[in-house]
């Protein structure tokens, strides 16, 4: 018996990505409506660019498929793949059906891989564009809490070891300059991403060269005239039938780099919502556990660092595909990148949409930041109360010596749990310190120990962030409702 529900049944398999993780604006671009449209205006494109390059294509003929390249009929395409198993075939008979007047030039001169690859990169700068936007909003969004927490000091640590202390605002911002190199690598990648154009068989054009009696100037014109009708900065002079699978490694890479900073944001905060310092959104009626009811956990972070493995192997996968790809051309990409493309991209997508309610709505636990602050702050005292010891006369060594003796007792003392941090008074009764009394402090200000972390986020806000995108960000870029 088929379990339904309003969304329709639920007998066959459907992938989390489309399901449960990404958005509907990433999985409209990789549709196979999407897919095959974009066919569809690769064959008007380059009706009409032979038409104006003198080919044997008439401007009546270039009319009426571009008045029907949003006319996708998959029935009827796959009515016709079931029969000649061949899918690039069926769509050029699907749409011959509705533009009889250019059915005989549909296609004219070109390989499967003039609408299949092109229509990728098409489909990939997309998509690309998108995720630039996202990280747009990702960074935009941290951006604030930075500067709201510009100044709030926190204990830094080193090897997940209590250090000296910087701010809030500032550790956020390191997510942020991961973030940052991420934009920048979408942009170029994005901006740079070439057409394959025309180019036959095995890359020489002969075809085209036929067609155009021999005229190379004409076979160069056409493909000049495709790629700047689809909006593209240039077009690959040198391939085979495909473009180099290198291109897709590029783009699985940058995406990849997202997924690490990803990650290292994410887990930043699930370490930090150990003990209270910082906690991801957590919904009113969230569920933490189903066996333990009071549990919070940080359940959207550690989706980040899943899907993020995820998205990293993917970028391998790239390498791999590029690497086996024989001579002008092999069949062997073509299953793999119809899986890995999308879902790459689908990945990045559930990424970004997490750290973005995440960054928007997390917590900030200051009640326990100033508990593990306070607890840690003599020690980091001892650093300055050194050196000024050390101006005023004091040994060195000596004193280095009496500040590791009391540092380890009292850290004893704390790990047992009978005692808070007496550091200070240890030192004010120790005779080595004798003589500088007047240099140790009894109260500490946190925000004296935080060097110039706030200027930093100040100067690191105005002169990276604010310059790398200006403007209204527009709306969100997921095409789904914010759910914290």
């Amino acid at each position: 018996m088929a379990v339904t529900d309003s969304g329709g049944t639920h007998e066959k398999y459907e992938s989390p990505l489309g399901g449960r993780y990404s958005s509907p604006a990433m999985q409209a671009i990789f549709t196979n409506e999407n897919r095959y449209r974009l066919w569809r205006r690769l064959w008007a494109v380059l009706a009409r660019a032979q038409e104006q390059t003198g080919y044997p294509v008439t401007s009546a003929q270039a009319a009426e498929l571009e008045e029907h390249a949003d006319v996708v009929d998959l029935a009827r395409a796959s009515a016709y793949e079931s029969e000649s198993r061949h899918e690039v075939m069926a769509h050029i008979r699907a749409f011959g059906d509705v533009c009889p007047n250019a059915k005989p030039i549909i296609h004219l001169g070109a390989t499967s891989a003039y609408v299949m690859d092109n229509g990728d990169i098409m489909q990939m700068r997309e998509a690309l564009k998108l995720v630039e936007r996202q990280l747009e909003f990702v960074i935009s969004a941290l951006a604030v809490r930075a500067a709201q927490y510009r100044e709030l000091p926190v204990l830094g640590y080193t090897h997940y070891q209590p250090a000296q202390l910087t701010t809030l605002g500032k550790r956020i911002c390191l997510w942020i300059s991961d973030l940052l190199s991420d934009l920048a690598e979408i942009r170029r990648i994005a901006d740079g991403l070439p057409l394959l154009g025309m180019k036959g068989a095995t890359g020489t054009q002969a075809s085209l060269l036929a067609l155009a009696e021999g005229d190379a100037e004409r076979v160069d014109a056409l493909d000049r005239k495709i790629s700047e009708m689809l909006g593209f900065k240039s077009t690959l002079i040198v391939t085979g039938q495909t473009y180099p699978r290198k291109i897709d490694s590029r783009v699985y890479a940058a995406l990849a780099g997202i997924a690490e900073s990803a990650t290292k944001f994410a887990t930043d905060i699930r370490l930090l919502q150990h003990d209270g310092q910082l906690m991801e959104p957590f919904g009113k009626s969230q569920v933490g556990s189903s066996a333990m009811p009071y549990k919070r956990n940080p359940m959207k972070c550690e989706r980040i660092c899943g899907l993020s493995r995820l998205l990293i192997t993917t970028a391998l996968n790239g390498n791999l595909t590029a690497g086996a790809q024989w001579l002008e051309r092999t069949l062997d990409d073509s299953s793999n990148r119809r899986l890995a493309i999308p879902q790459a991209f689908l990945l990045a997508d559930s990424i970004l949409h997490l750290a973005w309610e995440i960054a928007r709505g997390f917590e900030v636990g200051e009640a326990a930041i100033a508990r593990d602050v306070a607890r840690e702050l003599p020690f980091i005292a001892t650093e300055e109360i050194l050196m000024q010891a050390v101006k005023s006369g004091g040994d060195r060594q000596q004193m280095h010596e009496r500040l590791r003796v009391h540092s380890i007792a009292v850290s004893k003392l704390l790990a047992s749990g009978e005692g808070g941090n007496d550091l200070l008074e240890r030192l004010r009764g120790d005779p080595a310190f004798k003589k500088v009394l007047e240099l140790i402090p009894s109260e500490l200000d946190p925000a004296a120990y935080t060097g110039l972390a706030s200027r930093q986020v100040g100067s690191f806000l105005e002169r990276e962030v604010r310059t790398a995108f200006s403007g209204n960000l527009g709306p969100d870029p997921w095409g789904r409702e914010i759910t914290v």
